[in-house]
């Protein structure tokens, strides 16, 4: 086992180097440079598609614009916001959470391409049924040689699309909050235990497919996102005398590191930080790994450009509101510098310390549906690339050894888990970022001729 931690952690740190930080900030500030910020100016209108304003059921697609958004916020607003934070403070201090906010703004440039893309080349499957993500609009918009890009982002995705980070963390949430207190917890037996029972609710919901998976992302995302910003802002309001000194500590510190204690890169622990925050930024957010335009590939529209807008709004919501909100109860509680917690149990502590028995239980329930939404929206994506590689009749195949793995999540360690799904989330941005960049001035062309035709109408509609 420690030959395998030690294997997963050089491949992690292997995966996550110079390349792969070149091509998805550098690949991100070059998309957001050739759109000149277009996306961004339409903020409102994004919303507006988002309410359904412009939802038309005659539309090709399987989901609405609503749903697509909330099964994709399922998959990442979960715990890389609220363990991966923990780890990221832990890890590099305040600043870290500085360059989760920059990889957030790049990765709402970088969402809008892959989902306008998703929609724009969606392909058919063996059983020819329309279908969206990196792997078609690699092999409809780049054509049938770059075929085996496509590929490797479906093996790759039939790694990373599995739930053992967010089965790990939920376990160790229920035994630190639940049984350790009332002394019920028994080490591996309680961790199978909690592992068999999420096996088994998930399998309930995944192996109804996307319908029901989407209809109950729609229904627990929003309310529990809200909850959680309910306990976090009465958390800063008990502690609003030092919310601007750590406010401005995140920015100070991005700069100088002097909380850092991970490896240096690129000469420097400054260096160091940056990839430390971009890392656990693009595990919150996903902008750039190629999962989210699976979701958004499934939306009923003939406008490319508007799922790309409604994809866009993830990242903010995701992390520069939920990640925000996290890094600042841990910040202003003072718990990071005093407690030797990681993960969810830093989180948990913080959330006790400013909310002393309630605090920690309903950061549980918030840990519970986010982590639950994660593992039942995961299994789709999934099943997408299982679909791809080796047709759509084998595609339920998968969710069998995803449930499985939903175990083994549960009763291993934090550190193998965190590294695996880290190392298969690189693996898959290569492809995802290198097909985005080569057919980013299709998205542009589209782009503008959508926009030219929304002021169009608007200036018919006030004539």
């Amino acid at each position: 086992m420690e030959t395998l931690e030690n294997f997963i952690a050089q491949l992690s740190s292997l995966a996550w180097g110079l390349p792969l930080l070149i091509i998805l900030i550098g690949g991100g500030l070059y998309l957001l440079v050739r759109i000149r910020f277009l996306p961004f100016r339409y903020l409102f209108h994004a919303i507006a598609v988002l309410r359904g304003k412009y939802d038309d059921e005659n539309d090709e697609g399987e989901i609405s614009h609503f749903q697509a958004l909330t099964t994709a916020l399922s998959a990442t607003v979960g715990m890389g916001n609220i363990a991966g934070v923990a780890v990221a403070i832990v890890l590099g201090g305040p600043g870290a959470v500085f360059w989760m906010w920059v990889s957030a703004v790049i990765g709402m440039s970088t969402k809008f391409f892959t989902a306008t893309l998703a929609v724009l080349f969606r392909g058919k499957d063996s059983e020819g049924k329309t279908q969206g993500g990196p792997m078609y609009f690699i092999v409809e918009g780049l054509g049938k040689r770059w075929k085996p890009l496509a590929i490797f982002f479906s093996i790759s995705g039939l790694i990373g699309a599995l739930p053992v980070f967010n089965a790990n963390q939920l376990t160790q949430a229920i035994n630190d909050i639940l049984l350790k207190p009332a002394g019920l917890y028994s080490e591996w037996v309680s961790d199978l235990t909690i592992g068999i029972i999420l096996a088994t609710m998930t399998a309930i919901v995944v192996l109804g497919g996307l319908s029901r998976i989407s209809k109950t992302a729609e229904k627990m995302v929003p309310t529990m996102v809200g909850l959680y910003f309910i306990m976090v802002v009465i958390i800063l309001g008990i502690h609003i005398d030092v919310v601007p000194k750590y406010l401005k500590l995140i920015i100070t510190d991005a700069f100088s590191a002097s909380f850092f204690n991970g490896e240096a890169f690129l000469g420097g622990v400054v260096g160091g930080l940056i990839l430390l925050g971009i890392k656990r930024g693009a595990f919150s957010n996903e902008a750039g790994i190629g999962t989210a335009p699976m979701a958004h590939g499934a939306a009923k529209t003939n406008e490319p450009v508007r799922e790309g807008l409604v994809a866009m709004l993830g990242p903010a919501i995701d992390t520069l509101i939920v990640c925000t909100l996290t890094a600042l109860a841990i910040l202003v509680t003072g718990i990071w510098e005093t407690s030797g917690s990681n993960g969810v149990s830093l989180t948990a502590g913080a959330f006790q310390v400013a909310l002393p028995n309630v605090g920690k239980y309903g950061l549980l329930l918030c840990i519970a549906v986010f982590s639950i939404s994660s593992l039942f929206s995961y299994s789709y994506y999934g099943t997408k690339c299982m679909s791809f590689i080796f047709g759509a009749k084998y595609k339920g195949i998968y969710n069998y050894f995803y449930i499985v793995s939903i175990i083994l999540g549960a009763t291993t360690t934090l550190d193998m888990m965190l590294g695996l799904i880290d190392s298969f989330f690189a693996f898959m941005a290569i492809p995802t970022m290198t097909a985005t960049i080569l057919l980013a001035p299709k998205v542009v062309k589209e782009s503008k001729a959508y926009f030219k035709r929304l002021k169009e109408s608007r200036a018919s509609a006030g004539n």
